[in-house]
């Protein structure tokens, strides 16, 4: 069975590359297009791992990790922010929301590849 990774991400060209990507690679996806639908995907899927856009609408990804992360059934699930605040301290607030890891944009498909799978040991 593959993994199932979860990417809350609004801009669809994003979601496009990292679905290219990651199903090429043995993934399954799993999409959502804002923080509301990302917090809501994460419980109802149960996913084995998001990748988390900061910048979202309805509610941000710092949030969204929060209320992941607060909720006992989903915070087991590793969130890797992927996001364009690459701004000095930018890491450390997305850490200290809940992230566990952080890969700013742009990214290389290799990195994000060795990312994922550090956390999917696959």
């Amino acid at each position: 069975m593959s993994k199932r990774i979860l990417v809350i991400e609004d801009t669809e060209d994003n979601r496009r590359i990292l679905r290219d990507l990651l199903t090429n690679a043995g993934f399954e996806l799993i999409e959502a297009v804002d923080g509301e639908k990302g917090v809501f995907a994460a419980v109802e899927v149960n996913p084995d791992l998001i990748l988390m856009d900061i910048q979202l609408p309805i509610i941000d990804g710092y949030e969204a990790t929060r209320r992941i992360k607060a909720n006992p059934a989903t915070r087991h699930i590793p969130i890797i922010a992927v996001t364009s605040y690459a701004l000095s301290g930018d890491e450390a607030k997305a850490r200290e929301a809940g992230c566990d890891d952080y890969i700013a944009k742009p990214f290389s498909p290799r990195q994000i590849l060795a990312v994922v799978r550090k956390y999917l040991a696959v």
